[in-house]
């Protein structure tokens, strides 16, 4: 069905707490996002938005392995955050989708990011580490309900150096910290998946609020703002 390329690994720190933040293409790529820190040695445990908790067979392997369902706009969200945060302070490798959806990006680049991965990551004192990833778009594109299993695709991840937070670390978290350390992920993020994509990303992040663009269900194909790359 596949082919897989795993590029700097080795970056994802072999012991501690680390906040691993993914781009998010389509619903499977939690998949592969999953095999691949488990094969450079560590155990994701993966805090994504409750509606994954519903997609057949991917649902089962979130429960099974205790992945922590993030329920958006209600008061669970909170919870979630501090078990997440208290997984960090002891040791465990969280994976973060800081999009907090499927991009609604009309080209599929990282959109603007919520605060969620930098807030844990500033109060826990644990590093943010970029996973990149490009090509399971081809198996199921985004919103998709039936696969494109052939021919052969190639899905390629990519971990990218740490994000450097190290001035904003300690003290009191700040809603100002906060949003420095979300753009510095992000923009991390994004330069990770222009390598493997080999073209330069937008100027600008795309901001589904400012597209009039909903964060849920399946969005039409929507066209750049003027001013975006």
């Amino acid at each position: 069905m596949s082919s897989r390329t795993w590029i700097d690994g080795d970056k994802i720190p072999a012991t501690g707490g680390v906040v691993l933040v993914a781009n998010h293409v389509t619903k499977i790529d939690p998949l592969t996002i999953a095999h691949f820190v488990h094969h450079h040695g560590r155990l994701p445990r993966f805090l994504a938005k409750a509606g994954i908790w519903d997609v057949p067979g991917l649902g089962w392997i979130m429960r099974d392995t205790g992945q922590i369902p993030v329920a958006r706009m209600s008061g669970d969200a909170h919870n979630a955050f501090e078990a997440a945060e208290q997984a960090l302070r002891t040791g465990e490798c969280i994976v973060v989708y800081p999009e907090g959806t499927v991009t609604r990006d009309p080209d599929l680049w990282p959109m603007r990011g919520k605060t969620g991965a930098a807030r844990m990551a500033l109060a826990a004192g644990v590093p943010v580490v970029p996973v990149g990833h490009w090509g399971e778009q081809e198996i199921l594109p985004p919103y998709a309900t039936r696969p494109h299993l052939f021919p052969r695709k190639r899905i390629v991840v990519k971990a990218g150096d740490p994000v450097d937070l190290a001035d904003l670390m300690g003290g009191e978290v700040t809603a100002e910290k906060v949003a420095e350390a979300t753009d510095r992920i992000m923009a991390a993020l994004t330069a990770v998946v222009a390598d493997l994509r080999g073209e330069a990303a937008p100027v600008e992040r795309f901001d589904p609020k400012a597209a009039g663009v909903a964060e849920i269900g399946n969005p039409k194909k929507q066209k750049r703002k003027k001013g975006q790359a």
